[in-house]
């Protein structure tokens, strides 16, 4: 497809196993142009985390796209790991070559304001799918320090938040639980600057699978290439938790982009807890339909509402990112 008609997109990155599987997602589709890569601290350091995504952009061989070294860790907060679910070097200890390229000298926050500042002089096809895989912390001071640059932006679409489940505290999903405040700040920023959002979040994030005998095809198919890549953190999974299957995880929400039918969403008002003590990183999720509560409610409505996800044709998401990795795209 020639570049001009591809959707220009840009991912902000804690990589991550599943990280690992949206970037090489995004960097492979002929529909995408993926134009850069943000890296922020997370589910590893952020300078594993940059190491990760220069090798993943390596295997998909898309060296053109610009990494940056971002946030190291959140904003008020000690930065906390999940090393227990990604491995040692945050995408599964694989042994993998590792890449010998630097990242962009900028730092993250101003490889994104560039990009999307460029984007604003550009008709609306052009701007740009701003893609949040990670805490929110890079995204929160983009759009404090540098407002003008969401002229860039056609809309975010993060991965993170739930309506029902945690993972990382019983209430909280681990992205918006690492940098609440940063969650918080984002939303609020968007609403305010014109932003559509679509919140990606746990209550879809799982139920997207690719199977160990999936995986085990894509590795012999391309012994050494990007697809070797992908079955291999499909299977680091399977083992890790002991399932036939995986979830492709932050992957969805790049499929959610290319492919917005398979995904059902309701427009809804959010807002991040950021006190409680069982609770902090909760996004809460106004469900209510009656007027009554909403008018009795000391609190008042969330003043900023996103589309939340709500149910995704899982089967058709794993194809789609089966058929791309795989090199049947």
């Amino acid at each position: 497809m020639p570049a001009s008609h591809r959707l220009p997109v840009v991912l902000d990155v804690d990589t991550g196993v599943d990280d690992a599987c949206a970037v090489l997602l995004a960097a492979m589709h002929p529909d995408l142009d993926l134009r850069a890569v943000s890296c922020v601290g997370g589910n590893a350091g952020v300078d594993d985390v940059v190491r990760n995504t220069l090798t993943v952009l390596d295997a998909a061989g898309r060296p053109d796209v610009p990494v940056a070294r971002g946030a190291e860790r959140p904003l008020l907060e000690p930065a906390r790991d999940a090393r227990h679910v990604h491995g040692q070097d945050g995408m599964g200890d694989l042994d993998w070559p590792r890449s010998t390229r630097e990242p962009d000298g900028r730092h993250a926050v101003e490889l994104l304001c560039d990009v999307l500042l460029e984007a604003s002089t550009r008709p609306d096809e052009q701007k740009i799918t701003l893609v949040p895989m990670a805490p929110l912390t890079n995204i929160a001071l983009l759009l404090r320090m540098w407002p003008q640059a969401a002229a860039g932006l056609r809309e975010i679409v993060f991965m993170g938040g739930a309506a029902h489940v945690g993972n990382a505290t019983a209430s909280a999903e681990f992205n918006v639980w690492h940098d609440p405040e940063a969650a918080a700040v984002v939303l609020e920023a968007a609403a305010e600057l014109g932003v559509p959002v679509t919140m990606y979040g746990l209550d879809v994030f799982y139920d997207v699978r690719v199977t160990a005998g999936e995986a085990a095809t894509l590795r012999s198919a391309d012994p050494g290439g990007p697809g070797d890549l992908a079955g291999r953190l499909i299977a680091f999974q399977c083992e890790r938790f002991g399932t036939p299957d995986a979830t492709i995880g932050d992957a969805g929400a790049v499929c959610a982009v290319l492919d917005r039918a398979g995904l059902r969403t309701e427009r809804l008002p959010v807002r991040v807890e950021l006190a409680g003590t069982w609770s902090r990183g909760r996004t809460i999720v106004d469900r209510r339909d009656w007027s009554g509560d909403l008018a009795h409610d000391p609190h008042g409505q969330a003043p900023t509402s996103v589309d939340v996800a709500l149910h995704v044709e899982a089967e058709r998401y794993a194809r789609l990112w089966l058929d791309t990795v795989g090199g049947r795209r």
